[in-house]
């Protein structure tokens, strides 16, 4: 392989159809954070997430987080319970608004939330503080949905608002209803890395119009309506662009093509890696059926005009998109060359490390994936491929060492063990197969 596989790059689609907006928009003089791809943009978002939704596209989904949650009222004092095995972006907004983020860790089957843990947090901050938790921050892991109908179950009886982040969850489905559409609001993203990109880019679903105007409001300055500029409240300059949104337009009709393809990559995995001893790719629960709920009994009419039952396959309960494909290494594995990881500095961008110019203190930290997993990431960029670490849990992140968090072992446990495999629009069938094959060839 002589170009790098990376994990999740965007691609672009064969039409062409991205070009046609964006010279759209330079043809139009619309190269502004507004414009008709922006309304195009955000129609097209709300005709996939559903009927009855708005939808506003952001500059990018860490905004949407931060507009959400500044739409339920958080600011300085409360406390937001959101997931501790996530990307920084769902606790940071928290930490802008003078909040507390409160930490929950991971049930097993599909790393995100565990509803038990939710509710033991919930009981304990009350007794603490004598407040509740403004919102509860669920996250779609790596794409995979969380088990949103115990979460809103016990939202509702507390009273709680649910913000859902599914930035990495854009197309994924619990029992057929996309994610982000349970909650008070739901946040997308579109960054370069996603199931689709406008470059740089978000979007937040609000439940109606009212909730919509607010958010747009808040997202363009918070001006108000006189015929100069007046502002009551901080606003934020956090619309997306015309430029981006012409982008997103184009990739909106390659969505699904992108699902299908992660799905198959996925599914290649699971087949190729099944009997490598130690090696396990984690799927959603209930296995190769996608976790199919029972057949529905609808009924309809036959041509003598009677009513006669039809079984007709039911939504899967859950329904990943398989943003990455992930998988984990048993602790006893070993791998070529483990005894040497961690000897040198991370410097360049590849493994995890993109964005980084802050050379780190110390080569190793007190919490990191096991020698096995940084011995096969290195054997595979060896190989001209791109692996990264799962995501190192919020409570176990220096910044955040003294926020509250509940915890049970899961998304420690799975830092140590896990890793992403590229999974992205450009992998091929031959990509997965000598990925695969680097990875048997690295296992002693």
């Amino acid at each position: 392989m002589s170009k790098m596989i990376h994990l999740c790059l965007a691609k672009m689609s064969d039409t062409g159809m991205e070009q046609k907006y964006i010279q759209e928009a330079f043809d139009t003089q619309w190269v502004a954070p507004l414009g008709p791809n922006v309304d195009g943009f955000e129609d097209d978002l709300k005709q996939f997430v559903g009927e009855g939704k708005e939808v506003v596209a952001l500059s990018n989904g860490t905004a949407a987080v931060h507009m959400a949650l500044i739409a339920c009222g958080v600011g300085p004092g409360d406390e937001v319970i959101t997931q501790s095995f996530t990307f920084c972006a769902s606790a940071h907004p928290v930490t802008y608004l003078g909040a507390t983020p409160v930490f929950v860790d991971s049930e097993r089957d599909t790393w995100n939330m565990d509803p038990d843990l939710l509710e033991v947090a919930i009981k304990d901050r009350l007794t603490k503080t004598g407040r509740k938790p403004k919102v509860i921050l669920p996250v779609a892991l790596y794409g995979m949905p969380y088990q949103i109908e115990r979460i809103m179950e016990i939202a509702n009886r507390y009273e709680i608002p649910v913000v859902e982040d599914a930035a990495e969850g854009f197309g994924s489905r619990y029992k057929g209803q996309v994610l982000g559409t349970f909650g008070k609001y739901g946040v997308l993203s579109f960054n370069g890395n996603k199931m689709i990109t406008t470059s740089g880019g978000g979007a937040l679903i609000c439940g109606d119009r009212a909730e919509w105007k607010k958010v747009m409001w808040l997202a363009t300055q918070a001006r108000e309506s006189y015929p100069y500029y007046q502002h009551e409240v901080i606003g934020y300059n956090y619309r997306m662009s015309n430029i981006c949104a012409g982008i997103g337009r184009g990739q909106m009709t390659v969505l699904e093509d992108h699902i299908a393809h992660h799905h198959h990559v996925q599914s290649l995995y699971e087949q190729l890696l099944k009997d490598v001893p130690g090696v396990k790719v984690h799927i959603q629960p209930n296995g190769s059926d996608r976790g199919q709920v029972p057949v529905s009994q609808e009924r309809s009419l036959v041509s003598d005009g009677n009513l006669s039952p039809v079984r007709t396959p039911a939504a899967p309960v859950y329904d990943s998109n398989y943003w990455l494909t992930t998988i984990t290494l048993d602790p006893a594995l070993k791998v070529k060359d483990q005894e040497n990881a961690y000897k040198q500095m991370v410097t360049g961008a590849v493994g995890g490390a993109a964005g980084v110019i802050h050379t780190a203190s110390t080569v190793v930290t007190d919490c990191q994936p096991n020698a096995n997993v940084e011995a096969m990431r290195l054997a595979l960029l060896a190989a001209g491929v791109e692996s990264r670490p799962l995501w190192k849990p919020m409570h176990k992140q220096p910044v955040y060492r003294k926020a509250p968090a509940y915890v049970n072992g899961v998304s420690e446990g799975l830092f140590k063990i896990g890793m992403c495999l590229p999974t992205g629009p450009c992998v091929t069938d031959e990509h997965v197969k000598h990925i695969v094959n680097t990875i048997k060839a690295s296992i002693l």
